[in-house]
């Protein structure tokens, strides 16, 4: 991985939770978390994989990091759940499972500050709803993007319907998921879902870049769009429109929005070209 990574406080999933090795972990450079599917080559959707989802979620909710990076070791983001996990076990179980699985997902998208997911390879329905919790995606060349759940007699169980119809439009999202269509990056940001596609060997320092932009931004306007965002999703225009302000007009009196008024006051007045200010997410 690009960059200097170091654990949360020494403190990796796998070290904090007890021993043996976890399938998710969280680590930071800087003000850039990372979270870490890091059960390669498929990095399966089971039972332990919802569990320190979370509990990385959690440390990267705690810490002061201003952007997050979902990614994946190995030549795949992810192939989807761990189904040989499955038979023998009651629907109660299945049900409480899903409904984990969901809970760590919603925790990611509770975060307050810009989430990226970085994704390779294979990216199958579970992996394809956590890609697709994220607010930005960078993909590379070899990425594909599928669902499986028609040809298992099921449907996308982690929020994948809604959210694929919102970012790419309805009748794409349908042919996609009842045909169990696969889709390659270059299609994927064509229609809007992924952002940048990279060569695989330029994946993870594009990510770390990305990140590190991200990390340097205005860090609650952030959250005051990523909340009206999510106002929009739930409600329309008119959801966004009734929380404009109170989202907003906090924003006035930061030390990021100040400091660039002043900015642009000085350019302005001495005849200068603007020069944004670093924001310290103040």
């Amino acid at each position: 991985m690009a960059g200097t990574w170091r654990s949360q406080s020494e403190c990796m999933v796998d070290k904090c939770r007890g021993a043996g090795v976890k399938s998710v972990k969280f680590v930071r450079s800087e003000a850039v978390g990372g979270i870490i599917l890091g059960n390669p080559p498929e990095n399966e959707l089971g039972r332990e994989f919802a569990d320190d989802l979370l509990a990385a979620v959690h440390q990267a909710s705690s810490s002061d990091i201003r952007a997050l990076v979902i990614r994946a070791e190995g030549p795949n983001f992810g192939t989807g759940g761990a189904i040989p996990e499955w038979p023998g076990k009651d629907k109660n179980w299945f049900r409480t499972f899903i409904a984990e699985v969901n809970q760590a997902y919603t925790a990611i998208e509770a975060l307050r500050i810009p989430t990226l997911a970085a994704v390779q390879g294979q990216v199958i329905s579970g992996h394809y709803e956590l890609v697709l919790r994220a607010d930005l995606v960078i993909a590379a060349e070899s990425a594909t993007f599928a669902w499986v759940e028609s040809k298992a007699g099921m449907t996308a169980l982690a929020g994948g319907v809604q959210r694929l119809a919102e970012r790419v439009g309805r009748s794409r999202a349908m042919a996609q998921i009842l045909l169990a269509e696969t889709i390659t990056a270059t299609e994927a940001k064509q229609m809007g879902l992924v952002h940048r596609v990279v060569a695989d060997d330029e994946l993870a320092a594009a990510a770390d870049a990305l990140g590190a932009q991200l990390a340097a931004g205005p860090t609650r306007s952030y959250a005051a769009t990523k909340a009206l965002f999510k106002a929009w999703s739930n409600g329309g225009v008119s959801s966004a429109d009734a929380l404009l302000l109170d989202l907003s007009m906090d924003l006035f009196t930061t030390a990021d929005a100040q400091n660039a008024f002043a900015a642009v006051t000085h350019a302005i007045q001495a005849g200068e070209a603007v020069v944004p200010p670093l924001f310290t997410g103040e």
